[in-house]
């Protein structure tokens, strides 16, 4: 893992979603430096499936060494994000890094999407980005070497990557468009990046998208927390970057990722946004359970019900229970001419789901299950 420097030592850094998951890591890494957090985050009393609070948080920062400040923030309030800068700059002195974590997710099509939903999406991800950067931005520009960092993808304009879930593409693509332009209009002044993730990260939206198990196929969070962190020691002019955590960190001398695994040597589920090179696309497939297409068996009339796609349905009749199809509330059609995960099949757009885009990552399950029977 890369080390820490002491570099970020008295530091005040203002981080969006900092209760929990990848935006906690971040401040517990800043933290180690003697870095000053201010935690603005709308969990303040224990939620009952999601863990932490900003209050949980702000003593864990404490314990590793730097100096916290829990705010409850909600970004899509003006007043609330406006009090927690004040309050920052009241306690500290001043913001020198803003990190835009806060997020929200919905994988689901057009017709599938209410607008209450949509509304979440745009109103955190772009809204609660562009809103909290424009009210750190004055402050910012006071400080020595003033960074705004946005957790959001390459702005990547391949259909895939918008068919399936079109607002949430949009949302967090407004992240992106917030780089692209503060980026410029701030050149010179503010170091403007945006860090994406290679692979899937064990985070509690992804537990909750991806259910039991999925884990084994993430890394930590501490991988984008070290990525971040080398990105903070660059100087403003490293800007409008869209930067991918283990590409950083490879140029920080990281060699050996397993330490960033969950279960090291488990096949990676790859992140959305990032169109794979063929060569990688075929490893990872071969990784995930691709096999040769299936041989059609015997063609004889009496051994019909037998053989290797006969033997498949049977089991996949017997899996594919009542409750099953109740919980994940899909149509399934199955294309016999290999077997392939459903998240990587989903992630290649060899996997088509009508509804929610979250059904891939739930099926693994399901097919863990018809594997363990062949």
């Amino acid at each position: 893992m890369l080390q820490n420097t002491g570099k970020l030592a008295g530091y005040t850094i203002f981080i969006t979603g900092a209760s929990r998951g990848i935006g906690k890591a971040i401040a517990l890494k800043a933290a180690r430096d003697g870095a000053n957090v201010v935690i603005a985050a709308k969990t303040a009393d224990p939620h009952p499936k999601l863990p932490g609070t900003i209050y949980t948080a702000a003593a864990e920062i404490e314990a590793a060494g730097g100096k916290a400040l829990p705010c409850i923030v909600d970004v899509r309030d003006e007043k609330q994000i406006n009090d927690a800068v004040e309050q920052a700059v009241e306690k500290f002195g001043g913001i020198d890094i803003l990190v835009n974590n806060a997020s929200a997710i919905n994988l689901t099509g057009t017709l599938e999407t209410p607008m209450k939903k949509i509304d979440l999406m745009l109103g955190i991800n772009l809204r609660g980005t562009y809103l909290t950067s424009k009210l750190c931005i004055p402050h910012l520009l006071k400080s020595k070497n003033p960074h705004i960092l946005n957790l959001s993808p390459p702005l990547n304009l391949n259909p895939i990557w918008f068919k399936n879930h079109t607002a949430y593409t949009m949302a967090k693509y407004g992240m992106s468009m917030c780089v692209l332009g503060m980026a410029e209009e701030f050149k010179g002044s503010i170091a403007v990046n945006a860090l994406w993730p290679k692979t899937a990260i064990q985070t509690a939206a992804m537990d909750m998208l991806g259910g039991s198990g999925i884990d084994k196929q993430c890394r930590k969070v501490e991988i984008v927390a070290d990525a971040a962190y080398a990105i903070f020691k660059q100087p403003t002019s490293f800007t409008g970057q869209f930067v991918i955590d283990e590409d950083i960190l490879r140029k920080e001398g990281i060699r050996d990722f397993d330490v960033y695994a969950v279960e090291p040597g488990h096949p990676l589920l790859p992140d959305f946004f990032l169109d794979q090179q063929p060569e990688d696309l075929a490893r990872q497939m071969k990784e995930h359970g691709a096999t040769p297409a299936f041989k059609s068996g015997k063609t004889s009339t009496d051994s019909a019900s037998t053989g290797p796609v006969s033997d498949m349905f049977n089991i996949i009749r017997g899996v594919l229970s009542p409750d099953i199809v109740k919980t994940t509330q899909g149509v399934y059609r199955f294309d016999l001419s290999g077997k392939l995960k459903p998240t990587m099949a989903f992630m290649s757009g060899k996997l088509k789901i009508k509804g929610d885009m979250g059904l891939a990552i739930k099926l693994e399950k399901m097919m863990a299950m018809m594997k363990s029977k062949l």
